[in-house]
């Protein structure tokens, strides 16, 4: 087994937007994988997010994107760990762990004050992949948001 992890780019949109549309369908929305092909696209494109991919043998089985944020107390650039996600036939591999471990070092050679990121509530998997990497649970914030209809 040879997995590797590297900084995708615009080459690997394919790669990606076939993964990022079973993470989207993880999350119960429709399969499209047009749109999730234009919004990859877009965001390698335009330079909005970061996208590390995991090939194992070759063949895309796993990503993660952060988005840059800033931490206005910290006066410093922060990363927004908002995709994660790895294909069924690839988990129990450490795939989850090493994309994690690449965004914590990538955190790190940007100067980050910190890396965040959200999971549903019931995804006790996840939580443990992101607390066995020394992640932790926030205790002192609560989460808001508001939606601009579907």
């Amino acid at each position: 087994m040879d997995i590797s992890i590297r900084k995708a780019g615009i080459n690997d949109v394919n790669s990606i937007s076939a993964l990022f549309d079973s993470y989207r369908i993880f999350y119960k929305q429709v399969s499209d994988p047009v749109a999730a092909n234009k919004f990859i696209q877009e965001r390698i494109k335009q330079n909005e997010s970061v996208i590390f991919l995991a090939e194992e043998n070759g063949m895309a089985v796993g990503f993660t994107q952060l988005y840059p944020i800033f931490s206005s107390v910290g006066l410093k650039r922060t990363w927004l760990l908002n995709d994660l996600f790895v294909a069924e036939t690839a988990r129990g591999k450490g795939i989850a762990d090493a994309l994690l471990q690449t965004a914590q070092q990538f955190g790190a050679e940007t100067n980050s004050r910190w890396l965040k990121l959200q999971t549903a509530i019931d995804n006790y998997p996840a939580q443990k992949v992101y607390e066995r990497n020394g992640w932790k649970r926030e205790q002192n914030f609560f989460t808001y948001n508001y939606t601009f209809g579907q």
